[in-house]
């Protein structure tokens, strides 16, 4: 019983029914309703709060008596126009009601709670999209091939050398060429890295073993000699590590799940007629969601 209570479809009947139980008893007659208009201190309150939301001050009594005449005109033009059927082929108006119709559904999807078997469930099967970015520090020497031009292989060689000396111990910063990037890289996620000096170069660095110069590598400015000192692979975090992530995409997710739950449910109270095309051309044709999956499956 409690698993179907936590089905977001029985959540949208239960409250659909109580919404039209509450309406049933305690609406007024249509008749009467039709030539009453009630101005309840909810309401009254609810455009003070608006006037002052926007004048930051409350309203004096001239101007709320305005704010009541308003809301009254507002009602009495809203009820004609309903009951002439102006509210009918008006694309404004359907596109506002289907837009309110999804703000209930978002808000039925809030109701439900997700329990950690929910969004450890949620993060086994969508792990990838969770995987942290794998990190790289490292420390490059920078060889200006435009400057340097055709001796640039030859000092890159003559570099990589010195630097792959275990006994040499010149400072890697006061080697080769000038660059406005700096020459050592804390651990920097490898997307980051691609922006800074290209995929292929950040590709190279994840491929490389720390602790051993290598090189020449290109790189949008020119050729560099890299030696990767810390590689920490991108790995999917612990639950406890990424939980308010893993709840706001399980959120997301749920809410779209439940938007086509609903409309799959109420599309099966339809049927879809189409008028026989005039040229004698095949009809276009429109099954449920479900249906299509199914077919899919299949």
């Amino acid at each position: 019983m409690k698993s179907l209570m936590r089905e977001p479809l029985i959540h949208f009947l239960l409250i659909g029914a109580a919404l039209f139980l509450f309406f049933e008893v305690f609406d007024a007659p249509a008749d009467q309703q039709s030539s009453r208009v009630v101005i309840t201190n909810g309401q009254i309150e609810f455009l003070k709060a608006s006037f002052a939301r926007t004048r930051q001050r409350l309203p004096t009594k001239q101007e709320l008596q305005g704010l009541v005449d308003g809301y009254v005109r507002e009602e009495i033009f809203y009820r004609e126009a309903m009951a002439l059927g102006l509210d009918k082929d008006d694309t404004v108006i359907r596109k506002r009601l289907n837009q309110k119709l999804e703000l209930m559904s978002d808000d039925l999807a809030g109701i439900i709670v997700p329990t950690d078997e929910d969004l450890h469930q949620f993060l086994e099967t969508h792990a990838e999209s969770f995987r942290t970015q794998t990190r790289i520090a490292f420390r490059h020497v920078y060889l200006n091939v435009y400057q340097r031009g055709n001796s640039t292989d030859d000092e890159a060689t003559r570099l990589l050398a010195l630097l792959s000396d275990e006994a040499n111990k010149s400072d890697p910063d006061t080697l080769g060429d000038s660059l406005m990037l700096p020459g050592t890289f804390n651990l920097t996620p490898v997307h980051e890295i691609a922006k800074m000096f290209g995929e292929p170069f950040s590709l190279e660095l994840v491929n490389t073993k720390p602790g051993q110069w290598i090189g020449p590598v290109q790189s949008g400015y020119g050729l560099h000699l890299i030696l990767v000192t810390e590689h920490i692979a991108g790995q999917i975090p612990q639950l406890d590590e990424t939980r308010d992530t893993v709840e706001w995409e399980w959120s997301a997710a749920n809410r779209k799940k439940l938007k086509e739950n609903i409309y799959n449910e109420l599309r099966e109270r339809y049927t879809v007629v189409f008028e026989q095309p005039a040229d004698g051309s095949e009809n276009i044709q429109t099954i449920p969601t479900t249906q299509v999956a199914q077919e899919e499956q299949k």
